[in-house]
């Protein structure tokens, strides 16, 4: 039988040249590159946030282990691989050693449908589906500090864990919903002058969002072509939806626990929170995708409304269907997005060095009562002001719309700060009751340094009405 089949289907022939095509080369590639980039990214982004802070606090940060302190990441690694891995006797250790895997394994599985490059993509940034991938993958991680927090058998990791599921999975609702204004307006603009797609239908494929955001029309002219074309940065999406990038990014910054949302590594408060009881290898596990996660929630954001890799030359090069040319296309998209990715992650490391912890009823309202609300009705307005203007060129439409956009930024501002002074009063309102009561009673009057004996008070003299 088996000779009948290599016979007629010649089946490792075929086995044999699919294992050396071009596209097999492509994904062991795309592969090996996205991996390392996981990897190396999250042990330069240690470095940089740690010189970044020193810059923001008027210090050094590191610079004894190599030149200007380059090698520190270096030697954390290689400590943290030589560190012995314990763990409590009374700890669920099956659940204790799956955790950081959980935790970790969504972060790297995202980068299936996030490409880096023209060449450097995986086959699942091919999905049509990749945006709610993304958020599926996302969702994951919750998982992984709930089991975290209960397997350590310690009420400080424990407490960790549930600060972390509470606002994971409430900051998890209007990280979808800011998106939803961007898939919105592929649907608006599919089919029209200048974008892609069948009219009326949308995409939630992060290449395809891509290509939304390029409009430009060949013009023969060479050193227009070069710079403009798959680069058009006025059809970004940063500038129709600018409130949606600042909501998705804040809800990054709680998704990743990074500060001001880091309750459920408060080390004031919990040690390390659900890392707690985590030492060597598996602790650096949940470092990792910490890491991982600010530079998924950066490519996404590059990705949906900053162009994703485009920049002057990628498209051009890449369609010349020269190799070299090709590779040097290549090279500058892989440059331009790690640029871009970079740069967000920046911001993460700014919002770190600048803005206190939250306390948890500020963190819970301000998803439940501001962020939520606000969402909704960006797509509300999105979808109400195509009714209105669907008759008109869309240019009219992306121009009302972003100018309301970026007047509700300045309202979000607004309102975000006057929701912070009055819970911040109202948390103080206690203490500032207290004090005035203290204030309101007579001091000892002192006599040669011996305090003298108090007068009598007066009844009701302390009372407050």
């Amino acid at each position: 039988m088996y000779t009948v089949i290599l016979a007629d289907g010649d089946l490792w022939g075929q086995l044999l040249r699919g294992i050396l095509s071009w596209e097999t080369l492509q994904f062991v590639v795309a592969f090996l590159s996205i991996f390392g980039f996981v990897l190396t990214s999250a042990t330069l982004l240690v470095l940089i946030e740690r010189k970044v802070i020193a810059w923001a606090q008027d210090r050094f940060g590191p610079y004894h282990t190599g030149p200007w302190g380059l090698l520190q990441s270096v030697a954390d690694v290689a400590k943290l691989l030589l560190k012995e891995d314990v763990h409590t006797a009374e700890s669920d250790k099956l659940l204790f050693w799956m955790a950081p895997s959980v935790f970790l394994a969504p972060m790297i599985a995202t980068f299936a449908v996030i490409p880096i490059s023209p060449y450097l993509s995986l086959p699942g940034t091919a999905l049509a589906t990749g945006i709610i991938y993304y958020v599926a993958m996302s969702s994951i991680d919750v998982v992984g500090v709930v089991m975290a927090g209960w397997s350590s058998n310690n009420k400080y990791a424990l407490m960790g864990g549930l600060r972390g599921a509470a606002q994971m999975i409430s900051y998890e609702l209007p990280l979808v919903l800011s998106l939803l204004g961007v898939v919105i307006l592929t649907s608006v603009l599919a089919g029209t002058h200048g974008y892609p797609g069948v009219p009326g239908i949308g995409t939630i494929s992060l290449r395809e969002v891509q290509d939304f955001q390029s409009v430009w029309a060949k013009t023969g002219n060479p050193v227009l072509d070069f710079i403009f074309e798959g680069f058009t940065p006025w059809a970004w999406f940063i500038l129709v939806q600018p409130l949606m990038l600042i909501i998705y990014y804040t809800c990054g910054l709680a998704e990743t626990n990074r500060p001001p949302f880091d309750l459920p590594e408060a080390e004031s408060e919990l040690v390390a929170g659900h890392m707690t009881e985590y030492s060597g290898m598996r602790w650096a596990m949940f470092f990792l995708g910490e890491y991982g996660n600010m530079t998924v929630v950066s490519a996404i954001t590059a990705y949906m409304f900053m162009g994703g890799y485009s920049g002057p030359g990628v498209a051009y090069l890449t369609g010349l269907n020269n190799i070299w040319w090709g590779l040097a296309g290549n090279i500058l998209a892989l440059t331009y997005f790690v640029l871009k990715v970079y740069l967000l992650c920046f911001v993460f490391i700014w919002v770190r060095a600048t803005l206190p912890r939250l306390r948890s009823d500020q963190l819970m309202q301000f998803a439940w009562l501001i962020l939520i609300p606000v969402t909704l009705t960006n797509i509300i307005v999105t979808a109400g002001l195509y009714l209105i203007f669907q008759n008109l060129p869309p240019l009219v439409y992306l121009i009302v719309l972003g100018a309301i956009n970026w007047l509700s930024v300045w309202g979000f501002i607004k309102l975000v700060g006057r929701v912070t002074t009055s819970t911040t009063r109202r948390a103080q309102a206690p203490a500032i009751r207290a004090q005035r009561r203290a204030t309101a009673l007579p001091g000892l009057k002192l006599r040669d340094g011996v305090p003298a004996p108090a007068p009598q008070l007066p009844a009701g003299a302390g009372s407050q009405k």
